[in-house]
């Protein structure tokens, strides 16, 4: 096998061999627990600008399959795994993960001590880092140099990257209860699934679309989906949501979406170290003290200060209806004043438990409610 290089911001060379294409990755590191799932991963697009390392040890055995892709193409901008399966053996496999990784030009790692690089990640905090293989291998300074001159996730803008060039709609199935509008900002094909399945009628517009041409074809609610960089660089989609919440239509966000919705109510959002990435996160919900294993994927939180706070831009009471209990980070809002709410992690979850499942069913009855 051809060797590859994985460079970490702060100095620190592994070797290993090179997975998928070769050439050079450049973006910001950071590790995902699940031990399944990595196809929705992947094409998640959520994790545009990143180099994903996976924990789990073995990557690779069930190969992929159109079914369980969450885009059109894969998003990660790099990838690293201890050890690549070397076939593909599951009823459900229709190609090669390595294949679909040169097919589609991601440079990536493997045989490399995943373990280290994830205690570095928690020790230090997620940082830039590069995989170099083939003609991108160069002196370790050298390479070192490319990897500290990328620029970094914090104020980084990836929505008008990820998002639909053009408004689609999805079709209510069985019985149709209302027109859900979503916001675009990297959304998750089984998102709209749920949704649909709901008897919601679903359009899907560009992460650009104003307040005034979201609201025109007369929704029943508006949705701000999952999406890659930092709230701090999307004040115009905040600004919009804004409009919205002062129109009273109902709003439902998760992931990103949470993060906006967040600062719309005038709450800060702030970078965490290493972030939450995994389909093993247990939630506390505040309300019922139930707790949920959840699927994350989030570098960004919001901050508020103990359970209840008043909005500071006017939107009333907002109460944090999740948090995580590894850290206690703000992974749910909702507003007790006004209709909206949000959570921080993936409902969805694909992959991942099936636990939070019912905040489909809340935000139907939601629009039911409303009316």
């Amino acid at each position: 096998m051809d060797k590859a290089y994985l460079v970490l911001e702060n100095g620190q060379v592994f070797e290993g061999e090179s997975y998928g294409a070769k050439g050079l990755s450049l973006g910001e590191l950071v590790f995902a627990t699940g031990m399944t799932g990595y196809q929705e991963t992947i094409t998640d697009p959520s994790y545009a600008g990143q180099i994903v390392l996976q924990t789990a040890p073995h990557i690779g055995i069930v190969g992929t399959n159109k079914r369980d892709e969450e885009s059109s193409r894969i998003w990660v901008a790099g990838y690293v795994v201890r050890e690549p399966s070397r076939l593909s053996s599951n009823f459900r496999a229709e190609r090669d993960l390595a294949q679909d990784l040169i097919d589609q030009g991601i440079v990536g790692i493997s045989n490399v001590d995943t373990r280290a690089i994830t205690l570095q990640i928690r020790d230090a905090g997620a940082m830039r880092a590069g995989i170099f293989s083939g003609e991108a291998i160069a002196s370790s300074a050298q390479m070192l140099s490319k990897v500290t001159a990328a620029p970094e996730m914090k104020g980084a803008s990836f929505s008008s990257q990820v998002t639909t060039d053009s408004l689609y709609t999805v079709a209510a199935e069985g019985n149709r209860i209302g027109k859900v509008a979503i916001l675009d900002l990297g959304i998750k094909r089984s998102t709209i699934e749920h949704l649909a399945e709901r008897g919601l009628e679903v359009e899907v517009h560009p992460a650009d679309v104003s307040a005034e041409q979201i609201l025109a074809g007369k929704p029943d609610a508006v949705f701000f989906s999952n999406g890659p960089g930092d709230p701090q660089a999307s004040g115009s989609q905040v600004a919009m949501l804004r409009e919205v919440l002062r129109k009273g239509v109902p709003f439902f966000g998760i992931c990103f979406g949470n993060q906006l919705l967040g600062r719309a109510l005038g709450f800060e959002t702030y970078k965490l170290a290493f972030g939450h990435r995994g389909i093993n996160q247990p939630v506390m919900n505040s309300e019922t003290g139930r707790v949920e294993v959840t699927a994350h994927n989030h570098g960004f939180a919001v901050r508020v200060d103990g359970d209840e706070q008043e909005s500071p831009e006017g939107f009333g009471r907002v109460r944090v209806s999740h948090r995580g209990l590894n850290d206690q980070v703000v992974e749910g809002l909702e507003c007790l004043d006004i209709k909206a709410f949000s959570v921080q992690y993936h409902p969805e979850a694909a992959a991942g438990p099936h636990d939070s499942h019912y905040l489909f069913d809340k935000f139907v009855r939601m629009i039911e409610e409303s009316r």
